[in-house]
């Protein structure tokens, strides 16, 4: 069943949020706050990158909405130069669903880090996204505990030492993009903090679908985690690890494009070299296959090593949204009866205490 057959809208994310012939600039989207950052953090250019393009998408300032939780990434709200929450520790998603369900004239954005999405939001996180709700939720992943000074966070890797954990880290890490299909979310990207215009093309993107977007940030920590994506940053290397995603398009990369995405014998996928395995068995990239299981299969390319690293959108479908669905249920509910506080109060449902 889909958003027409259910009479629901079938336009983008930023359908009924008002919009401004006002020309706008980045500026308009800077408030008066002393940005406090560690200098050379990975959330600057992220900030920056926003602040750039929400005036590319038209809205009225005032209806659009961040809401965070509790780190570093969390400071965000106080950046901005819209309405925003800075709200309590894994809790934003389930406040920006509030939000989101009551207000279909706001954007609402939900801006997270590793620990705070992932540890103790982990349950409000899923549930979000497997309800896909409208609204649109940033990861910034440092693969550490930053604000509470450098303890081992669900993304940190297996082996790494930390305050937390001084012989190295036990756990198996979170790969978020993973969760979020394994979740249902019906739009999941990621990016590179220091790739303004791969970053630009995905938040936009995530803008203007409608339901629950999720977008992984990797995101430099220069106190706690120096240069964990620094493979990923250097020219050489990231010719050799990164691998775009670009609906349409033949999965490639390389410094001379000879590596290829095929199709592995277990019905996951591979890299392989194209002059192996022929043009013609490179996978040709198409995120708005219903199946999450290309999706994922894409999403477990790489491992905590970053060794083959997609950036892009790796899903993008169409499903009727949680809050369009609860507000043409109250409507109908409305319609079907007239309301009677009296029955509501002397109904069946109630009893005297003697």
């Amino acid at each position: 069943m889909t958003a027409t057959d259910l009479g629901l809208p079938t336009l983008g994310g930023l359908a009924g949020v008002p919009t401004t012939d006002e020309p706008q600039k980045a500026k308009d989207y800077k408030s008066d706050q002393e940005v406090r950052w560690c200098p050379g953090c990975g959330d600057y250019v992220v900030l920056n990158t926003v602040q750039a393009f929400l005036p590319q998408l038209g809205l009225k300032r005032e209806n659009i909405v961040f809401v965070s939780g509790i780190g570093c990434s969390s400071r965000f709200p106080y950046y901005m130069n819209t309405y925003g929450m800075h709200s309590i520790h894994g809790r934003a998603p389930a406040i920006a669903t509030g939000l989101a369900t009551t207000r279909p004239d706001l954007s609402v954005w939900v801006v997270t880090g590793d620990g705070d999405a992932l540890s103790i939001g982990g349950n409000h996180l899923i549930h979000t996204l497997r309800r896909n709700v409208n609204l649109k939720i940033l990861l910034f992943n440092n693969r550490i505990y930053g604000l509470t000074k450098g303890q081992y966070s669900p993304t940190s890797d297996q082996g790494m030492v930390t305050k937390s954990t001084p012989m190295g880290s036990l756990d198996t890490p979170f790969n978020p993009v993973s969760l979020a299909l394994g979740a249902e979310a019906t739009f999941v990207g990621r990016a590179l903090d220091s790739d303004k215009k791969g970053l630009t093309e995905v938040l936009t993107a995530a803008a203007q679908h409608r339901g629950s977007a999720f977008v992984e940030i990797y995101q430099n920590c220069p106190i706690f985690n120096d240069g964990a994506f620094d493979v990923l940053k250097d020219s050489d290397e990231a010719a050799q690890r990164l691998i775009p995603l670009r609906a349409g398009e033949p999965i490639r990369f390389g410094p001379e494009q000879e590596y290829g995405v095929t199709r592995g014998p277990w019905g996951g996928l591979e890299v392989a070299k194209v002059s192996e395995i022929g043009e013609d068995d490179v996978v040709v990239h198409d995120p708005s296959i219903a199946d999450t299981s290309y999706a994922f299969a894409l999403s477990r390319l790489g491992d905590q090593h970053l060794n083959h690293t997609p950036l892009g959108i790796f899903r993008q479908v169409d499903r009727p949204t949680y809050d369009d669905l609860a507000r043409a249920q109250v409507d109908q509910a409305r319609a079907a009866r007239t309301p009677d506080l009296q029955a509501l109060l002397r109904g069946k449902d109630t009893w005297t205490v003697t």
